[in-house]
C-alpha cells in the first residue's frame, strides 16, 4: 500500500498553480493533523488493504508540505506505523520550497522519519521565478540541498519547469547547468500548462502573454533528455531523470497500478477498478471530518477497457514499456519506423520524440 496525504497551505498561489491549495499566513498545523488522523483511522480497517503487508510509501504533497509543523509530520508518521505498520527501508517523501528548509526544518523532518525530500525550484533565472510568483531566491535550492545533507537526508528530487513564453528568454540550458551542479538524485521536469482558473490562464486570455512555440517546447524537452542522460541520469519516465537506485518509488507505485491510499483535500485512492476522490477544498473537507462526515467527493469503477487504456498509457509513460502484443503490430512497425518507439525482448518503449507524442500516440490505439 502507498498514502498520498495533501497538505493545501502555502504562502502564495504561483502563476501557473491550479492545485487545491489554500492561501495562509499562519498555518493551522494542529487542526490540519488532527483532520488527517480523523480520515485516517477510517481506512485502518479498509478492505482496499486486502493482500497489502503493509506501506512502502508515503508522500506529503502539496500545497506547500514544507510549511506544515514537523511536529504534525511526526504525528502522522507515528500513526500510520502504530496502525497498519510502515515496511523497513519505506521511502517518506516531503515536498518543500527551498526558502522553507532550515537546519532546524530539516532535523525535525528526518527525526519525524523524513527520508526523502522533493525541492522545488522551478527555475534559477530571477525574472522567472518573480513571474511564476515563486518566493525563494536563485540561489536557496543549492542551499536548502546543502541542509538537508548535512541532516542526513541524502535522497533528494528538485523539480523545474520547462516550456517558458519566450518574452521571458530564459536561458534554459543555464537553467539544466545549474540543476546538475546541485547533484540530486533525481530529477521532474514539468511542462508548463495553462488552466483557465490560473494568474497565466487569464493573462493568456487577455493576451499579455503568448504561450510557447510546438517547437521550443520539444526542443528543451529533447535537450533536457541529452543533458541528463549525457550526465548518467535514466529518463524512467516522460518526466522524471534518476541516477542508478533513485527511482520515485512512489510515483512509479501510481504507474504500476499499485493501490494508493489518499488523505486531505482533494486526494485521490484507487484499487483495483475503483477510484475516489475527496472533497477539494480545505474549509469543506476540515467541516466535513469535524462533523463526523465522510470527506468523499466522488468515486467511480472502472470498466474493462477503460482498466486496459490506463494500463497502456501508464507503461508507456515509462522506460519499461509495455508488452509488445498491447499494441497492434502495424503500428509498432509505423512507430519504429518514425522514431517514436522501439520494441525488442518483447517489450515496447516510447523514444523520447515518442513520449511528446504520448497523448496523441495512446489515442490512435484506443480508437
Amino acid at each position: 500500500m502507498h498514502l498520498y496525504i495533501h497538505v493545501p497551505f502555502c504562502a502564495r498561489r504561483c502563476s501557473y498553480c491550479d492545485f487545491a491549495i489554500a492561501v495562509r499566513r499562519d498555518v493551522p498545523s494542529e487542526a490540519y493533523t488532527d483532520a488527517i488522523l480523523r480520515e485516517w483511522a477510517g481506512w485502518r480497517a479498509h478492505p482496499a488493504w486486502s493482500g497489502s503487508p503493509g506501506v512502502e510509501t508515503v508522500y506529503f504533497g502539496g500545497g506547500t508540505p514544507s510549511r506544515l509543523a514537523p511536529e504534525g509530520i511526526a504525528r502522522i508518521v507515528e500513526q500510520i506505523w502504530t496502525d497498519r505498520g510502515i515496511r523497513p527501508g519505506a521511502e517518506i517523501t516531503l515536498e518543500a520550497n527551498p526558502d522553507d528548509v532550515t537546519g532546524a526544518s530539516a532535523t525535525g523532518w528526518r527525526a519525524a522519519g523524513v527520508n526523502r525530500v522533493s525541492l522545488g525550484a522551478q527555475s534559477f533565472d530571477p525574472e522567472v521565478l518573480r513571474w511564476m510568483h515563486r518566493s525563494h531566491t536563485t540561489d536557496q535550492p543549492a542551499r536548502a540541498a546543502d541542509i538537508l545533507r548535512g541532516a542526513g537526508i541524502e535522497n533528494l528530487s528538485i523539480d523545474l519547469i520547462f516550456g517558458i513564453p519566450g518574452a521571458l528568454d530564459r536561458d534554459w540550458d543555464a537553467d539544466l547547468g545549474r540543476l546538475l551542479e546541485i547533484g540530486a538524485g533525481h530529477l521532474s521536469l514539468y511542462g508548463l500548462t495553462i488552466e483557465d482558473r490560473t494568474a497565466l490562464g487569464r493573462w493568456v486570455a487577455r493576451g499579455a502573454v503568448v504561450p510557447v512555440d510546438e517547437d521550443r517546447y520539444a526542443a528543451e524537452f529533447l535537450a533536457a533528455d541529452a543533458a541528463l542522460s549525457g550526465a548518467g541520469y535514466e529518463h524512467y519516465e516522460v518526466s522524471n531523470y534518476a541516477r542508478a537506485g533513485r527511482r520515485a518509488r512512489h510515483n512509479t507505485a501510481y504507474w504500476t497500478r499499485a493501490p494508493y491510499i489518499g488523505l486531505g483535500p482533494s486526494a485521490h485512492s484507487g484499487w483495483g477498478a475503483h477510484r475516489q476522490w475527496n472533497q477539494r477544498e480545505w474549509a469543506s473537507y476540515e467541516r466535513a471530518i469535524a462533523d463526523g462526515e465522510s470527506a468523499m467527493a466522488g468515486q467511480e469503477e472502472l470498466d474493462r477497457e477503460a482498466v486496459r487504456l490506463e494500463e497502456l498509457y501508464l507503461g508507456l509513460r515509462t522506460a519499461d514499456g509495455v508488452a509488445s502484443d498491447r499494441v497492434p503490430a502495424d503500428t509498432t512497425a509505423r512507430w519504429s519506423d518514425s522514431g517514436w518507439a522501439t520494441c525488442s525482448g518483447a517489450r515496447l518503449r516510447l523514444t523520447p520524440e515518442g513520449w511528446l507524442r504520448l497523448d496523441s500516440l495512446v489515442g490512435s490505439v484506443s480508437g
